[in-house]
């Protein structure tokens, strides 16, 4: 049996996303989008089993429409139409998906998933997303904690320019991570911490990198970690030398103002060129004690483009595309609850790489 599932936004990580589900002949795809040449390219792309429909996507209303009668909703958009696309999902009782690193935005998905009879599930796809199910899944293994720390880069495999970083993914969900204010536990008090901030270096398998805090990436884990864990961070990675420069035009060229990100965005887009050269980087480290001795256990992994059902994907688009339909197979095969909220870290690292999307991490 097929369940209808319906897709709002056809970007880039969109595309992935029609790639993985509309293949499996499990799910049968509306797409929809405001941009015609975003949906004349779903369609000349001939994914199986998808339809296009043209549409308002800040329209409430409209889009309770469009979702009436599908099982599940992805939300693939920016993350300011969140709150809209949420709410009409609960108003048409479909089980609710989305990618966003917003925080606020992720606090009204919860509040409207407080007693709702179908699912909410904020926040999938790499970080927010897996990195979750990773930490809490190494934490689980000692008896106390004391350090869980999260990192994550989704970086060009041949940088070449200053920044030494190419677009792989949502401008605008870039910029809002490096803007906003970050979560963290610090000697086991939850706390707000700067974006930008908290600079650090380390080396994987023999390159150099930098890690600094950015904003939306630990999700839930905050909640489910509070009072077990001492310190609790998460921080982008990128290559030496690119947190000076974003610092410098966010902060001292004030572009990270409200009022003026959409001057960044517009510089960032005319100047940085896009690539699918790329890899993920998922780091994630938990120290504390097992059997009343302190130890360390570290969870490293590198994922790269690759070509999928014939389409080649960037490591990004592959890992944030794999882990929201990961989740959606959870879900719906009844391994995840199929009412209210959902946070990623309920999964298991086990059941997720197993599933037939999640397995992307685990080669």
């Amino acid at each position: 049996m097929t369940t209808k599932l319906i897709l709002l936004g056809a970007g880039k990580i969109g595309d992935a996303i029609l790639n993985l589900l509309s293949h499996t002949g499990d799910y049968q795809i509306t797409v929809a989008d405001r941009d015609p040449q975003r949906l004349k390219y779903v369609e000349q792309a001939a994914f199986p089993n998808v339809k296009v429909v043209q549409a308002d996507l800040s329209d409430k209303n409209a889009v309770t429409e469009l979702i009436r009668d599908h099982q599940v909703t992805l939300s693939a958009c920016p993350y300011f139409l969140t709150p809209i696309i949420a709410g009409a999902a609960k108003a048409a009782n479909s089980h609710y998906f989305d990618l966003t690193e917003d925080v606020e935005s992720t606090r009204v998905v919860k509040q409207l998933a407080e007693g709702a009879d179908c699912a909410f599930v904020p926040q999938c796809g790499l970080a927010p997303g897996f990195i979750s199910i990773v930490a809490n899944d190494v934490a689980k293994r000692f008896d106390r904690l004391r350090d869980v720390n999260m990192r994550v880069g989704a970086l060009p495999t041949y940088p070449s320019n200053a920044l030494k970083y190419n677009l792989t993914w949502s401008t605008d969900g870039l910029i809002n991570e490096y803007c906003n204010p970050c979560e963290a536990i610090v000697d086991g008090d939850l706390r707000e911490t700067s974006a930008l901030e908290e600079i650090e270096h380390f080396s994987l398998d023999g390159v150099d990198y930098e890690a600094f805090n950015t904003s939306g990436g630990l999700g839930t884990l905050c909640e489910s970690l509070a009072g077990k864990v001492q310190n609790l961070n998460y921080k982008t990675v990128r290559y030496p030398g690119h947190r000076d420069i974003v610092k410098m035009l966010i902060r001292d060229l004030q572009l990270g103002q409200p009022d003026r990100r959409h001057i960044l965005k517009e510089v960032m887009e005319a100047s940085i060129p896009m690539t699918k050269q790329d890899v993920v980087l998922v780091f994630v480290s938990v120290a504390g004690t097992r059997e009343g001795r302190l130890e360390q256990e570290t969870y490293a992994k590198k994922i790269y483009s690759q070509v999928v059902n014939g389409q080649l994907l960037s490591a990004i688009q592959l890992t944030t595309a794999s882990g929201i339909c990961a989740m959606v197979d959870l879900v719906v095969q009844g391994k995840l609850p199929k009412h209210g909220l959902v946070r990623q870290e309920q999964a298991t690292l086990s059941d997720f790489l197993a599933n037939r999307f999640g397995r992307y991490y685990a080669v």
